[in-house]
């Protein structure tokens, strides 16, 4: 079990083990739902994303830069089977 003290200002900070559980990093969102025995339960909120999101994700530093044209060139070879 974890034990956090709480700010003057009446803030928690969550170790980094605690986060790595929850599976969370820096700016993500935690839901907090307040039980009636006094606990409360806390868990990683659900992600809301926006496909741009994914841009880049593929991107790999040591990778070739194609323009959408090469790239319109290698898919349709791979598929008429030249590659």
């Amino acid at each position: 079990m974890s034990t956090l003290t709480i700010t003057a200002k009446g803030q928690v900070t969550l170790r980094k083990d605690v986060l790595a559980h929850l599976g969370l990093r820096p700016g993500q969102r935690l839901a907090v739902e307040k039980l009636p025995d006094g606990r409360l339960e806390v868990r990683a909120a659900p992600q809301s994303g926006k496909v741009s999101d994914l841009f880049g994700a593929l991107r790999r530093p040591d990778g070739p830069h194609l323009s959408l044209d090469e790239i319109e060139r290698i898919a349709t070879e791979g598929w008429a089977g030249q590659r």
